[in-house]
Formats: C-alpha cells, structure tokens, sequence
C-alpha cells in the first residue's frame, strides 16, 4: 500500500481510502460482516476511513465505531456533517447550532474521542461560511477535531473559503473531497488545480462512477431498474436515456483499454484517479467482502502515458459524461429568479 500526506497535515494516509456508505441499512446491514471488510482492509494496509453521519441514519458510524475499538490509534479517521439527521428546522446544515450538536452524536457514535478529518458534505448557502469555519476551528482547539475539509464544494466556494479564514485569521479547509471518475473529469478544471494551488488534500469518491465502471452495465445487456441502486435512481441507469447511451459507449471503449494492459475495468477506474498529482487517496467503498477484494487487486497498478493518453483520447480532461452530483444543486440552478433580471415596474 502506497501513502501521501494528507495537504499539509503532516499526517500520513493511504492511496485508498475505505468508505463507509454501503455500511448500514442503505447497503449491507449485516454488522459483523461489516466489520471483517474494514478489519481487513486495516490488515491490507489501509489506514484511512471515510464517513458520515447521514449514512444509513448514523448506523455507518456506529459499525465503524464497534471496527475501530482497540485499533483507534492506527486509523485517520474522517466522517462529514450537513444533511439533514431527521425532522424538524435546524437539524442540518453548516450552522455553528447545528456543528456543536451533531460533533458530539458523531464522536458517540464512532466511539473515539477526536475525528482525524471533519468534513462539511455539500455547501450551505444559509450560512455564512465565517461562521462555519469559526466553529470548526474551535472544535480543533478543543481537540474535538484534529483538521478539517470540505467536500464536492465548487473551486470558487474553496477559493472564497480560504479567503475568509485568512482575512479572519481563521483555519482553514485542508482538504476537498470531490467525485472523480472515467466519466466524470470535470473537476480538472478548477478544483484539482485549485486545491493544489492551495496546498489542499484531495480524496475522491464514486471512482466506478455510481457502479457503471463496475463491468456490470454493458451495452446490449438489459438492466433491472428494480432492484439495487437502479431501484433508488433509476434514470442513473435507464439504458434508453441519451446520457446513459453515452456512457456505455464510453465503457466498451475503456474495457478495451483495460483488456489491453491486462487488468479489469474496476482496477482501471481506481487506478486513473490515484494517477492525478493533485488527488492523495481515493474512497473505494465495498458492500460485501468480494468487492473489497476486487477493488484492492488494483491497488499496486499504476497507468503509464501510453494508457493516460488512450483514456484522454476516449473521455477528453476536464469533462463530464454525466453529472456526478445526484445529492446537491446550486441554488442560483434551482430558482428562475436568480438567473433573470427582475420585472421592469416602471410602467405601473
């Protein structure tokens, strides 16, 4: 297993980073067999472990805690906070009200008195980013919190973010945790580039971009929009849609590439992302003990320029088969009224 330090930390993490989602009622609800995938991922060499409170309603973190006790020490651990955690106003988002009370069930939950990495999961647009970034430099002078990152945030909220922390004398986000695959590069454009500049941490997560990159979807090879995550979004994966046309187009051509450095199309996949300068370690996150072992046969694969050049070739740097983001929109996208100029009353 191969280690980068984590932006400027100084902690030491592992190219790949064990998520946590499927952990839980939304993947594999069987604890015990949970805790042997990250037992074993600890024993292959992993010492990073990804999270968040919204996963399967804080049972992903309980499942981590109960993996973690007696080996605390040997794992960074990272977990997230921003979606809503049941009913009600204010049980969300990125407020200091909200951050104070949900740290405390996390740090329950996972059983530990400290989280290596506390990430804010999507950006807030209610609350102004000083007073997220106060509350969260108060949870690490309260030892609470060793750092913290943000994640699938846009380059100019990161930009906008440090700026603050600076001008406030605040700390500030020292990592981003942003999706990147084959089929969706975008973030080469201004976050990659960005988070370096700034001297951020990266992890990626959805390297099989939502299971396409698995070898499962073909073209040709009917789907089951009933079951599995095809159930929870089935336009994702509705062979019939132009976008998803698109992408197993582009998966034939992958396989291809794969087929010809000897390796499968998962390996490729993980492979890719791990290969940018920019990115420190990517989140694979296996449901079932098969698929932790599948995903860490690639573990030592590294692509030459030949093969970047072949998947520049298929997929050009910098775009987007699809949009990689099915959990968050940016307000100015959802309301008319932001993108047009107000009616002319000057007439009434």
């Amino acid at each position: 297993m191969r280690y980068r330090v984590l932006g400027g930390t100084g902690i030491e993490v592992s190219v790949h980073c064990l998520g946590a989602m499927m952990f839980g009622a939304a993947g594999n609800p069987d604890h015990d067999e949970c805790v042997r995938v990250i037992h074993t991922a600890l024993d292959r060499g992993i010492n990073f472990v990804d999270t968040a409170d919204m996963y399967s309603a804080g049972e992903s973190e309980e499942i981590v805690g109960k993996a973690l006790r007696g080996r605390r020490d040997d794992v960074v651990l990272a977990t997230k906070v921003h979606f809503p955690m049941g009913e009600g106003p204010n049980r969300g988002g990125n407020s200091r009200r909200w951050i104070v009370r949900e740290v405390e069930e996390s740090l329950r939950r996972l059983r530990t008195d400290w989280i290596d990495l506390y990430q804010i999961h999507r950006p807030d647009h209610t609350t102004d980013i000083e007073e997220t970034l106060s509350t969260l430099s108060d949870l690490v002078r309260q030892g609470k919190i060793r750092a913290f990152g943000c994640s699938t945030f846009p380059a100019e909220e990161i930009v906008e973010a440090h700026h603050v922390a600076e001008r406030r004398g605040l700390m500030r986000l020292r990592t981003e945790q942003p999706p990147y695959s084959l089929l969706a590069r975008g973030i080469e454009t201004s976050v990659l580039p960005v988070c370096r500049r700034l001297g951020m941490g990266v992890l990626t997560w959805s390297p099989l971009a939502s299971g396409f990159l698995t070898g499962r979807y073909r073209k040709g090879r009917p789907v089951d929009l009933t079951t599995g995550r095809a159930a929870l979004t089935p336009a994702r994966f509705d062979p019939s849609l132009p976008v998803n046309v698109a992408k197993l187009d582009i998966v034939e051509r992958l396989v291809e590439v794969a087929d010809g450095i000897g390796c499968s199309l998962p390996e490729l996949a993980v492979a890719f992302t791990v290969a940018h300068p920019a990115v420190t370690s990517v989140i694979i996150g296996p449901r079932t003990m098969d698929q932790l072992e599948s995903l860490l046969k690639g573990a030592s694969l590294t692509l030459d320029d030949a093969t970047l050049d072949r998947i520049d070739e298929i997929v050009p740097p910098g775009t987007n088969a699809y949009h990689p983001d099915g959990s968050w929109r940016s307000p100015a996208l959802d309301a008319a009224a932001r993108r047009r100029p107000p009616a002319d009353r000057s007439a009434a």
